[in-house]
């Protein structure tokens, strides 16, 4: 049966449309020529109406989403604060670092129009729909569906159109999609009808209708690609930064009606209010001499060769949510490390002495809470998994309860290489881990830890790649009284 996908507005009217039209193909056999007339017309009728009710929805009711003077309603993710600029009216992204600029304000069905510039004859851009409020795990992007804003590239596999710069659309890092027309390769990419885009220099118009899942885009004044089936379908609107300067201009957005409930998993509401304390440079971390050339910033990531020193934050944090990505970047050799039991102790062989295991070791390094390396909290390849509280779990003047809480529940941590995501809650003297999405350290408890404190990446030398450092300040909550 022949697919169609109808204008992106009033998906009830279009569904309709298309079960008769479903209906009518079933039964080609069988139904008369006069029972056709009646489908077309039918079908006719259900478009015009659904026409008409556009021309209505669609009036002149945009709102700006930048007033051409600063980055008002505008939410820089992850990028330098010399990334994004306004001048002469117009949004300016130098391109570097990699990242995005996102809106303050989440999204469902709307009707987006802009204008964007390259400067350079390869420029490359984005625009992200439905997207979420920070980047994805080891991304310097966010889950979400990108429209493409590039210039001068497009890339074959012998007789076969991979992508362009015309105005591709795909989802990225999680997102799902469908295209209106098959890629030649199976992607979940759409790639334009015709070729409308302006060069370097020259203005570009992009209006983008997304609506209950699907995504239409027209290039200066004519539809070129389209998506369907869009999970999720509800988020926020990002501008992206990627290696190049670019221009925007004339953002402005109509709000459509939202129909039926979403399912939470088709919103990206989640990981809203966090900031990125690591912005491209090492602004607000304390540079040492003994740290140069040690912590470099590698365009999104920060990396660490394994010399020199611990990098400590400059500011204080009490009770906050920290969230930070990092990956082992080194070699491995074999180690034999303690067996940790799962409330904390080792056993003792018949020797005596602490049972071992002989492990693939690439490292050992840990996050700094509070100031105190006390309440570090592990990032290392023993079994037992990262997000110990090692100073916790080892003191012998700590109760059972309080070491065995401190001990991971789990091994969450990803193949080595690969990029995790860690999660830290800290409110008075209880910690929190995710590590991956598992919960590995839950609401543990540990005794005098300081008020407040900066936040550090500990030197351990081995080498470690960190990326998405962001925080969450939150309410101040007392710790646990000490026990009579």
């Amino acid at each position: 049966m022949q697919t169609h996908h109808f204008a992106s507005f009033g998906l009830a009217a279009s569904m309709v449309a298309l079960s008769i039209i479903a209906s009518s193909q079933a039964q080609t056999s069988t139904i008369s020529s006069h029972a056709a007339t009646v489908v077309a017309a039918a079908t006719l009728a259900v478009q015009t109406d659904q026409a008409k009710s556009v021309m209505v929805m669609t009036a002149d009711r945009f709102t700006p989403l930048f007033n051409g003077k600063n980055l008002s309603g505008w939410v820089n993710v992850n990028t330098s604060p010399t990334t994004w600029s306004v001048k002469n009216g117009e949004i300016f992204c130098t391109g570097v670092p990699t990242g995005v600029l996102r809106t303050e304000k989440s999204y469902r069905n709307f009707v987006l129009e802009l204008e964007w510039m390259h400067e350079s004859p390869t420029g490359n851009a984005g625009l992200f729909i439905w997207s979420d409020p920070i980047t994805a795990k080891g991304q310097p992007f966010t889950r979400s569906v990108e429209v493409q804003i590039m210039l001068g590239e497009e890339m074959r596999e012998g007789d076969k159109l991979m992508y362009t710069s015309q105005g591709d659309i795909f989802s990225i890092h999680g997102a799902t999609m469908k295209p209106d027309r098959p890629h030649p390769a199976g992607w979940a990419r759409c790639l334009p009808s015709e070729n409308r885009t302006k060069g370097a220099g020259e203005w570009n118009h992009y209006r983008v209708t997304a609506i209950d899942g699907t995504i239409k885009l027209a290039i200066n004044g004519k539809e070129v690609s389209g998506a369907f089936d869009v999970n999720p379908r509800e988020g926020f609107i990002c501008l992206e930064s990627e290696g190049t300067p670019v221009h925007f201009r004339n953002i402005r957005i109509q709000e459509l009606p939202a129909g039926e409930p979403l399912a939470p998993e088709a919103k990206c509401m989640e990981d809203q209010g966090f900031r990125s304390i690591f912005t491209g440079s090492l602004q607000g971390w304390i540079e040492q001499t003994d740290l140069s050339g040690h912590w470099k910033v590698d365009d999104w990531k920060l990396t660490y060769d394994g010399g020199g020193e611990t990098l400590w934050s400059v500011n204080k944090y009490a009770d906050f949510e920290l969230m930070i990505d990092w990956r082992w970047s080194g070699t491995s050799h074999k180690s034999k490390v303690p067996v940790v039991r799962k409330d904390g102790t080792t056993p003792i062989g018949e020797d005596g002495k602490p049972e071992t295991v002989e492990i693939d070791e690439f490292g050992d390094s840990g996050i700094y809470l509070r100031g105190n390396d006390k309440s570090q909290v592990n990032i290392w390849s023993w079994p037992v998994g990262s997000g110990e509280v090692f100073g916790y779990r080892t003191d012998p003047s700590q109760t059972a309860e309080v070491r065995a809480g401190v001990t991971p529940s789990e091994n969450a941590d990803a193949p080595p290489g690969k990029w995790n995501r860690m999660k830290m809650t800290m409110q008075g003297d209880r910690l929190t881990v995710v590590l991956n999405g598992k919960t590995v350290v839950n609401n543990a408890r540990l005794p005098g830890v300081p008020a407040d404190g900066p936040i550090a990446l500990q030197h351990h030398g081995v080498p470690i790649e960190f990326a998405n450092i962001y925080l969450r300040e939150l309410p101040a909550r007392p710790s646990t009284p000490s026990a009579p």
